[in-house]
């Protein structure tokens, strides 16, 4: 399978992961809309909403909660988007969510300087 993710979950490609466990992998966006930009993919292969099966829908949407408490604490974010697309909108045929935070003034932050400020527990 030549799916980017399933790469990531299997470690052969790099991520800045804030979190994982038996079903999910989270990890910050390398391309992202704003700082802190994550998202949340499950380990099993799924393609779209069609296909994943409600438990683990479910445990996706428990660390959604999660994470952006976690956004709120560590990086002061003032709103969040969540995001999940399908179809033609999908850009990577494997279920993500997207977690986008919102500021009201811009932070500016790389990737690299979220992903220490979120792991500096």
């Amino acid at each position: 399978m030549d799916c980017i993710f399933c790469k990531i979950v299997n470690g052969d490609i790099p991520s800045y992961t804030i979190y994982e466990d038996d079903i999910v992998k989270v990890f910050l966006d390398i391309e992202p809309m704003s700082p802190g930009h994550t998202l949340i993919i499950p380990k099993k292969h799924y393609n779209n909403l069609e296909d994943i099966d409600m438990d683990t829908l479910n445990h996706i949407n428990k660390i959604a909660k999660e994470i952006y408490t976690l956004l709120k604490e560590k990086l002061n974010i003032d709103g969040m988007s969540i995001v999940q697309n399908n179809g033609c909108v999908q850009d990577v045929l494997h279920y993500h969510m997207h977690i986008k935070p919102y500021y009201n003034e811009n932070k500016g932050m790389s990737v690299e300087e979220v992903f220490n400020i979120l792991k500096n527990e």
